[in-house]
């Protein structure tokens, strides 16, 4: 299966951890372009708003990641605790678990749904299916 990895960039460590654990189990992983940037050093992750707009500007981050949604069987949101809150969604995860949903593919989360106001309903809504930490689930 192809699998589109989406989540924080706070989370550069564990996704390049997952990104392995998927492929040694024989999936295609997709990965932000930020993370293949960030493992090549040839990118430094952004310290201020002015700095991630400039490098969105660059990169196109954005409609890239998009672009690999549509191409993966499904994506997995890479939700781990940040801020205080289990099971993190941010706002551009969220923007891209809505494409996917959009493009009829298949959801995982990682871990629950967050209890997040801004965006519990909406993941519900998108009915994502939880692995509970276990990527034997997919």
């Amino acid at each position: 299966m192809t699998i589109t990895i989406c989540g924080s960039l706070t989370f550069f460590p564990e996704l390049s951890k997952l990104q392995k654990q998927l492929e040694d189990k024989g999936h295609k992983v997709l990965v932000p372009k930020s993370l293949d940037l960030l493992k090549s050093g040839t990118f430094k992750k952004p310290e201020t708003v002015k700095d991630r707009l400039k490098d969105e500007a660059t990169h196109d981050f954005i409609r890239e990641h998009f672009r690999k949604i549509e191409k993966a069987d499904a994506v997995l949101v890479a939700n781990y605790e940040k801020k205080g809150i289990k099971g993190y969604v941010g706002g551009n995860t969220l923007i891209e678990m809505g494409i996917a949903f959009y493009l009829g593919k298949k959801i995982y989360l990682l871990y629950p749904i967050p209890d997040m106001e801004y965006c519990a309903l909406e993941i519900h809504a998108m009915r994502p299916i939880i692995l509970k930490g276990d990527l034997n689930r997919l």
